[in-house]
């Protein structure tokens, strides 16, 4: 089944911008605010949120990338995982941390992004933003801030494309082909 495109390059722009509002009438603004990014399009998401704060607040939000591969609990045993680099600029001990990632389904990724984070210090608070919400949690996480909401069933994923990854902004929702049969 062909990809069904559910938001294009505006689509995600204007989710984006909602987003930057809500952050920082959440927090009665910027102060103290740090924005990670899971690897890896949760980073240029966390850059263009700042970047959009910056617009309207004239302020710098510092932005981090965190790697959660050597955290991941779902890694198939013997599997080695592809390391990439964290980096966050600056301490997170008593920051108003706000984790940011591209899609949000069974909870294990942001699982593993708050047990990196707080490997690194203390932050005062973590908040959750996703570009989507597609459900089916299998741990008790829940977004403060979601882009959109979009139920999907087990045979489908989410195909999030970024310009500065993918050279394209749109999401789409992308039929998994069913397992070929084994036969003896």
């Amino acid at each position: 089944m062909p990809d069904k495109i559910i938001l294009q390059a505006q689509d995600v722009r204007r989710a984006l911008t909602r987003i930057a509002h809500e952050i920082v009438e959440a927090n009665r603004g910027t102060e103290g605010l740090l924005f990670v990014g899971v690897h890896s399009r949760g980073v240029p998401l966390a850059q263009r949120l700042a970047a959009t704060i910056g617009e309207f607040e004239g302020v710098s939000i510092p932005v981090g990338a965190l790697d959660i591969s050597l955290y991941r609990d779902d890694i198939a045993k013997g599997a080695k995982p592809v390391v990439r680099r964290t980096d966050i600029p600056t301490d997170v001990t008593d920051k108003k941390v706000v984790l940011i990632d591209d899609v949000l389904y069974t909870g294990r990724s942001i699982r593993a992004a708050m047990d990196a984070l707080m490997d690194l210090g203390r932050p005062q608070c973590i908040q959750l933003a996703v570009l989507i919400d597609r459900g089916h949690r299998e741990l008790p996480i829940r977004p403060d801030f979601v882009g959109r909401n979009l139920p999907t069933s087990s045979s489908e994923e989410i195909a999030v494309h970024l310009k500065e990854i993918d050279g394209r902004d749109e999401v789409a929702i992308v039929r998994k082909e069913p397992a070929a049969e084994v036969r003896p």
